[in-house]
């Protein structure tokens, strides 16, 4: 096919018709396909090197698949037959990442194929007996549509549904399989006891594995979560105090400190994950600083403070690119106090951040939320004081809001040290010997002078002055 030009000449087309087009894309795969594959190796290369943990676990789920496969070649289950894939389904379905996964899935399958499985038999064997060519499949049906329902309904309790839904959906399916068979009484029992032996041996094995070799324990992930966001609410803390304060000095505000500022963001969606992990976690053993029954729960409650926190700290950014912005002058009045409070409970979560981390008393956290809200009270009274009277209101609504949210910021930093004082003293956390607790900072306004007046058996009086620099002096005769 020819299309003609501007000047009238013919020439051929681009495409060069069907054919060419099939050449050319044949030509051009064996590139693409090598460029698509060494994209595969990187994106691979950099999961593992994200996390090596990841290949080891594709190691064990295939060393475990490999041990139930061999089963089933050798002679300890050669009467089990067809059935003994069971136990290979079961390492399939069963094989988490983290050994509370692992736990969770194989327990609760174990459990479900094992008290369900003998019931089935109970209810078969009574439609048998009770039942003719009629009445029988309408027992079973009855029976099924029972438990069913049943097992459904449960399901829709919060606690079950988190810990043992799969419990109840392996109930209903192994109840279902078993009873409607339409084997005979000791052909039933044969396949009951066929069934579980292969679920027990494949989920045994897992839990071996998954046990043994390099586990990957949720608990730590989570205890390393919830203390990786309080240490970025700490960032950002610091990050805004260095915006909104320095603005007027440094112009447009570092990289930096706006980096800092919005660590506060993946602190806001954390509940899902931070509640997933804390139902798997509570299904491990017993293992390094974690004993059992360890607080899990606690870890939830530090975690909803955190996010509280976290939510203060996004209305705080509002206000730095709000449309309306205070002017200098009006800013510097809360600029000492506002300052004070960011860099201290900034210092105060990084402190607790650290101590969560290495299951450590925390000490000197308190006292930069004591530093804190002596600066959150400074504030509230300057506020209560009228500090911006002769400006315009429009100019100092914007500061009046940042000013209230810093000291509530104050408060959330202190319901976080609760709840982590919580946890400490649920989990036993242990004192760090190194650490060294700050001497208490006296500042101008908390100066004071102790006068101290004593009586003598003359009727005399002396007053003793005591500063709160240590000095002492003494007036006799007052």
């Amino acid at each position: 096919m020819t299309y003609a030009d501007t000047n009238g000449v013919e020439t051929a087309g681009c495409s060069g018709g069907p054919f060419s087009r099939v050449l050319q894309w044949i030509k051009a795969a064996p590139a693409k396909s090598w460029g698509k594959v060494v994209e595969i190796a990187r994106k691979a290369k950099k999961l593992g090197k994200d996390d090596p943990r990841r290949i080891v676990h594709s190691g064990k789920v295939g060393l475990a698949l490999t041990l139930v496969c061999l089963f089933y070649y050798f002679r300890p289950i050669d009467g089990f037959g067809v059935d003994a894939m069971w136990a290979i389904l079961t390492v399939a379905l069963v094989f988490e990442y983290t050994a509370g996964g692992t736990l969770e899935r194989g327990l609760n399958r174990m459990v479900a194929t094992i008290i369900a499985g003998p019931l089935a038999v109970g209810a078969h064997h009574i439609t048998t007996l009770w039942g003719g060519e009629i009445a029988e499949p309408i027992l079973i049906g009855f029976f099924v549509f029972v438990v069913a329902a049943i097992m459904t309904f449960l399901r829709f309790f919060p606690l079950l549904k988190a810990r043992h839904d799969y419990f109840l959906v392996i109930f209903i399916l192994t109840y279902s399989l078993v009873s409607v068979s339409g084997y005979r009484d000791y052909e039933i029992l044969e396949m009951a006891h066929i069934r579980i032996s292969t679920v027990a041996i494949g989920g045994c094995t897992t839990i071996i594995i998954s046990l043994c070799i390099c586990p990957v324990w949720i608990g730590v992930d989570l205890q390393n979560l919830v203390a990786s966001n309080i240490d970025k609410l700490g960032d950002s803390m610091e990050g805004f105090g260095s915006e909104y304060f320095d603005m007027e000095e440094n112009g447009l505000s570092s990289s930096v400190s706006k980096s800092l500022l919005k660590q506060y963001t993946s602190v806001l969606t954390s509940k899902g994950p931070e509640d997933f992990m804390a139902n798997l976690a509570w299904w491990e053993p017993g293992h390094g600083k974690f004993k059992f029954c360890h607080p899990w729960e606690k870890y939830l409650n530090v975690g909803a403070a955190s996010r509280i926190c976290a939510y203060k700290i996004e209305a705080l950014n509002t206000y730095l690119n709000n449309e309306i912005q205070a002017p200098a002058e009006i800013r510097n009045k809360i600029q000492e106090q506002g300052t004070h409070i960011c860099i201290e409970t900034g210092k105060a979560l990084k402190e607790l951040a650290a101590a969560l981390k290495n299951m450590t008393l925390s000490s000197s956290a308190d006292h930069h939320i004591t530093v804190s809200k002596a600066a959150a009270e400074s504030l509230m009274s300057l506020l209560r004081g009228g500090i911006w009277k002769d400006a315009k209101v429009i100019e100092t609504v914007t500061s009046a809001a940042v000013a209230l949210l810093l000291i509530e910021v104050v408060t959330c930093v202190e319901k976080i040290a609760e709840a982590l004082h919580e946890l400490e003293s649920a989990a036993n956390f242990k004192t760090n010997k190194g650490q060294v607790l700050p001497e208490p900072v006296v500042t101008a306004e908390e100066s004071h002078v102790a006068i101290a007046i004593f009586h003598d058996s003359t009727g005399c009086s002396s007053a003793e002055n005591k500063s709160s620099d240590g000095t002492t002096s003494t007036n006799d005769n007052v």
